[in-house]
């Protein structure tokens, strides 16, 4: 039988809050598996949070950069080893010049092909590798588009947010940089309702449906459980249907529509390091 290892199973109790053992037989049950662990911890009743798990990352500096226009922008990580690297003054100004640098581009790929100050900025990151004694390399480089963007960035550069809206209107700067701290601080794993995958919610309905049969509930009445649970599923997990985190009486969709009858927002992005 497959035994995991303690760092397995560590790294799996951070993602989920189960127990320990717990968390070890379903690592075990799912040969290594993560994504089958959480499901099988999931379907035990157990608290998790799988659909709101970070990708994994190091340590580093992550940073959004909007364009003057405000309509296009980018994300990127510099990745290193420690905190104490991270924290670092030059370093974080290095994160900040490379975004700027990756506004120009449409891709990771191009981005490391491009010139910084007459270098290959792959080339760069292997200086900078040699310079600091750790290692350096580009973790996230997400772009978005839209008729105005506006960003956003947690203190200490370990997470960032930009948000996507429908025009430019007089305040969009504020609104767009509330949304984004919105996603930053909430992290939704869609706009809304229809822009969650199906995949996503077959899963949701699996694990819900499975709970309630365990639970004695009739056949008869379980679909109509389900439309209730799927509906508070997109109000925790859908931007637009969150309670705002600026005043929790109204979701993001009723604040964005408070400040302005005909704005919407369109789109989001997200990064953040372990």
């Amino acid at each position: 039988m497959y035994t995991p290892a303690a760092a397995d199973v560590a790294k799996l109790r951070k993602i989920t809050g189960a127990g320990m053992m717990d968390s070890k037989k379903a690592l075990a049950e799912a040969e290594g598996d993560f994504d089958a662990a959480i499901d099988i911890l999931r379907k035990k009743g157990q608290k998790v949070a799988a659909n709101r798990a970070d990708r994994e990352s190091s340590e580093g500096a992550v940073i959004a950069k909007v364009n003057a226009d405000n309509n296009r922008g980018v994300i990127i990580a510099l990745n290193c080893e420690t905190d104490f690297v991270a924290k670092n003054e030059d370093f974080v100004k290095l994160a900040h010049k490379l975004a700027d640098k990756a506004l120009e581009t449409n891709s990771k790929e191009e981005f490391l092909a491009d010139i910084l100050d007459g270098t290959v900025i792959s080339d760069i990151l292997t200086q900078q590798t040699g310079v600091i004694g750790e290692k350096i390399e580009i973790g996230s480089y997400e772009r978005i588009e839209g008729p105005f963007l506006g960003s956003y960035i947690h203190a200490g550069n370990r997470i960032a947010a930009i948000t996507s809206l429908s025009e430019k209107v007089s305040n969009a700067e504020e609104i767009a940089k509330s949304v984004s701290m919105q996603v930053a601080a909430m992290n939704p794993i869609a706009l809304d309702e229809t822009s969650v995958s199906q995949e996503t919610i077959d899963k949701e309905l699996e694990i819900e449906r499975e709970l309630l049969t365990k639970e004695g509930k009739p056949e008869n009445i379980i679909e109509n459980i389900l439309k209730g649970k799927m509906q508070k599923f997109y109000k925790e997990n859908t931007l637009v249907h969150q309670a705002f985190i600026k005043d929790g009486s109204m979701s993001v969709a009723d604040y964005v529509k408070a400040e302005n009858a005909d704005l919407k927002v369109l789109g989001f992005l997200r990064v953040s390091l372990s």
